[in-house]
């Protein structure tokens, strides 16, 4: 059974209500629900994690070898910065897809530049919440070719 760790950084708590114009009206719970049936469909599971601060992030991604089979992150924020981060994904080596709701190529300059994106197998941005899905089922397929 494909076991999918899903983290979620700063500020995506309040999806829903941040900025629906950008990120939509759907809550993080409907985003959560809606990746775990699809995870029953693809006949695996799905965990979650959201948290404002870094070192949360870095401990379920230390927490995740041996746990599960890969990672699908949004680092919100920490995509620009988090070095910490991207050594976390790297020093666990499971593929990874990083997601983006929004196109951070066509935003403020300072979102255009990822420190993750070298450490992740892809990167789907710009899809809204259903790039979530595709991404999830990427990541799917990709662990069970392996």
């Amino acid at each position: 059974m494909t076991s999918v760790l899903l983290l979620n950084g700063p500020n995506l708590n309040l999806l829903g209500t941040r900025e629906p114009e950008i990120y939509g009206k759907e809550t993080l719970d409907d985003l959560v629900a809606k990746l775990s049936s699809v995870m029953d469909e693809l006949g695996g599971k799905l965990a979650h994690c959201q948290s404002n601060h870094e070192g949360v992030l870095i401990d379920a991604i230390h927490q995740a070898r041996g746990v599960h089979d890969g990672i699908l992150i949004n680092p919100g924020a920490f995509t620009h910065y988090s070095y910490a981060i991207r050594d976390a994904l790297a020093s666990v080596a499971l593929p990874t897809i990083e997601i983006h709701i929004s196109n951070i190529h066509a935003r403020e300059e300072f979102r255009h530049h990822s420190v993750i994106a070298p450490v992740a197998i892809g990167q789907v941005v710009g899809l809204g919440m259903d790039g979530y899905e595709w991404a999830l089922r990427a990541l799917v397929r990709k662990i069970e070719k392996k």
